[in-house]
Formats: structure tokens, sequence, C-alpha cells
């Protein structure tokens, strides 16, 4: 279903991926550490800066006339946690050199530009250029703004923060905003080195490629320094049972009420559970004709939305609703009787069967596309579990009644969060 092949080359584990599926060839380049209060902002500003100019190319507009003349490849960063690992993303889509008239060698040259940006940075003085640095923290500062000016985005963050409280998973993505202009151009190279000789390296190669052609290519282009990789062994996740439930309601001046609610689950990716647990999250929350949607958004007409998700790495669910600031105690209560449901077994086998074939189709769906595909792969280098395409869908298949309800009794609330208007809870 999936033909993976991962070699070890200069220390960077090099996944090719060979199928004909795709018009483009995908490179996508994933650095991995753990996250941490002293790096996280530095970590956060760093593929922003090495994307924005080469040796080579040493700004952005240079380097995005030559994208366009490999038939318009697209550059893409992206930053993200998987349990407590903070992980890189550079990713370059070309064309698939067998559609154009002229034979030009495409995947060679991307992976030749993935390799400048990543190893031959544009530099000044022996660091990264002044610049350019200082255009991308400016840029970090406004996403990190963002994130406070979305309620539904800040609701979310500040749940993970007050539920993590003093684990590295309280850490956003992007960084601390106080922590960003004390950031030297020299400091931040100094930190890149860092991450070349530490990281773990991932590099997936999806398309009409051959494995032998990629790996020649990385050999002969990504010359690594000399590397002393931390291998972070798995997401070892620290269970702490909650003594008692943490309650936090803030106020700020919002008309939308937003309530979210922090579970532990107790299984992870690494756990055989894994598959119950999807399945419990898609009865319970994860899709549109799960209980939280059918009762508290559609029957009981309580909110403007109300799902709930996985954190599969770090063993968390949260909720997340949207209510009128009245609504506050019948939303919570309605969401705690859909959890006792789910406890009781109060579920039709329709919904489990329902349940299996979203749960399905939606996998399908994801790995139909070069960046799903390697999301779902790059599981398995975060958690050090192998699970196969095939054993993902027969996995979820053989889940039974007894197994969700058994995954339901090690789900433990921990955090109740509410964003509510000036006027308080009435």
């Amino acid at each position: 279903m999936v033909n993976e092949k991962i070699t070890t080359v200069q220390q960077i584990n090099v996944h090719t991926v060979p199928t004909n599926k795709y018009k483009t060839n995908t490179l996508v380049w994933k650095m991995k550490a753990p996250l941490s209060r002293e790096t996280v902002t530095l970590r956060a500003l760093l593929p922003y800066v090495l994307q924005s100019g080469t040796a080579k190319y040493p700004s952005v507009k240079q380097l995005r006339t030559y994208l366009d003349e490999l038939y318009g490849a697209t550059l893409n960063v992206d930053l993200a946690k998987k349990g407590e690992n903070h992980i890189i993303t550079i990713r370059i889509d070309v064309a698939n050199e067998v559609f154009l008239q002229e034979k030009t060698p495409l995947l060679e040259k991307a992976l030749q530009l993935l390799a400048d940006i990543v190893l031959r940075p544009a530099m000044e003085n022996g660091r990264f250029v002044e610049e350019i640095v200082a255009q991308e923290k400016r840029a970090l500062k406004q996403r990190i703004q963002a994130v406070y000016d979305d309620k539904m985005r800040y609701a979310s963050l500040r749940l993970i923060q007050e539920m993590c409280k003093g684990e590295p998973y309280a850490l956003h993505a992007n960084g601390e905003l106080e922590d960003v202009d004390g950031i030297t151009a020299e400091q931040l190279f100094q930190y890149y080195q860092k991450t070349l000789s530490e990281d773990e390296i991932d590099l997936y190669v999806i398309g009409d490629v051959q494995e032998d052609a990629v790996l020649q290519a990385v050999t002969s282009h990504f010359s690594m320094p000399t590397r002393n990789v931390r291998s972070s062994g798995g997401t070892q996740v620290a269970h702490k049972a909650p003594e008692k439930v943490n309650e936090v309601v803030e106020k700020q001046d919002v008309k939308q009420g937003k309530l979210n609610i922090g579970y532990r689950t107790n299984v992870t990716y690494n756990d055989d559970d894994y598959y119950a647990l999807q399945m419990f999250n898609g009865i319970f929350g994860g899709f549109s004709h799960s209980k939280l949607f059918i009762n508290v958004r559609e029957k009981a007409s309580l909110a403007y939305y109300a799902a709930s998700r996985l954190e599969s790495h770090k063993g968390l669910l949260m909720v997340m609703s949207g209510i009128e600031p009245s609504n506050y105690e019948k939303a919570r209560q309605i969401i705690e009787k859909q959890m006792e449901a789910m406890k009781n077994g109060d579920f039709t086998d329709e919904e489990i069967t329902q349940t299996k074939a979203v749960i399905r189709n939606q996998l399908l769906e994801t790995i139909d596309t070069p960046r799903g595909l390697v999301e779902v792969l790059y599981h398995n280098v975060v958690s050090k579990r192998k699970r196969p395409m095939e054993e993902w869908l027969s996995g979820t298949d053989r889940v039974t009644r007894e197994d969700i309800v058994r995954v339901a009794g090690k789900v433990e609330l921990d955090t109740i969060y509410f964003l509510t208007g000036m006027e308080g809870v009435e």
C-alpha cells in the first residue's frame, strides 16, 4: 500500500516513497528536538530565516525567482509540537520531470536547493544576515500575536498552558513573545549549528523517484557536520493523575464564550489501545456524527461549535466549544453527560460502524496527498512504534465495543477553561 524505504545517509534518515500517484515530487525535511523554554523561540524563528536566503540566492526575491525557474516549485516551512518534541518542517514541491518536454533534472535540483537552504544559508560576518533576522523577528511577533487575537486558538492555547503547567508541552510551537526582541543574529546562528549536530533529522522524498538516485543525490549534496544526535527515545509521557479538577475562568471583552475542557487519556500512539482511543474520540466528539456535535450543538442548541481532538503522543483529549456565556453550566453538564455515556458504553453499533468508516476514509484521504502521507509516516519516527498503513486499517476494524469502553474508563478530567465576557458568568 505504501512502499517506504528507510536508509541512513550521513546520520540523516532518508525515507524514499516511490509512487506514481502524484504529478509532483515532494521533499520534506524534518528536524526534531525536545521542547524547551530556553530554545523554543530561537527554534520558532530559525526555519523562517533559513527560507529567506541561501549563500547562492541571498535574498527572498532571488530564492523565489529560482523556485519559479524550477517550473514553479514551492517552498514552505512549518513548526509543530508532537508530544514533548518541537518539530521544524521544510518542504519543497517540484514538478515531476517526466511530464516536461525538456528533461531538466528537477528532483536533483530540488534536493540541491534543499541542501543549500539547510546547510548553506545566507550569511554575513560569520553569522546570519542581520536584516533577514530583524525582518523575521517582526513576522514571528505577528504570528505569536495572531493567536491572542483569534479567541478560538487563544482558548486552546490557554487550556494547554493551564493543564500542562510545568511540562514542556505547555510551550507554544511559535515561542514566547517576550523572548523575540532579545535574539541576535549571532545567537541564532549558534543555535542553528547546534540543531544540525544534535537534532534527529528525517528526509522524506515522495513521488516518481528511484531510491538509488535519491540516495546518490543526498550523499553528494548533504555534507553534514559531525553529528552527535540526541535520540529522544520515543515519547515518554509524564502521566500525572489530576488530584482535583483545575477550573479556570478568564474574562475578556468577548461576545462568545469559549469553553475548553482537557482530559488525560493515559493512552498514546505507543500503546495497543491507540486504535480504540481513536474510535472513542470519533464517537465522542471527533466527527460531525459525534455525540458532542449532535447533543450539544444540534439538539440542545447550546454551542456554536463543539468538538474534540486528541494529542496522541502526549495522551491528551481536548474539547473545544463556543457558547453563550450564560449557558456555561448547561453546556458543561451536557458535555460531561456525553463523557459519562462513553464510559457506560451508551452508544450504538451503528455509531461504531459509522465511525470506523469515517476513520478509514479520513486516513485514505490523508495519505492521498504527499503532505498528509508524510505526517502519517512521521508518527512512527516520533513514537518509535511502527504502525504500517495496513495495520492502521485492520487495527481500527478490529476495535470492539468493549475496547472503546475500556479506553473511556482511562480518560480523566483534568482542566476546565472558560473564556467569558466582562459581565461574567450568570
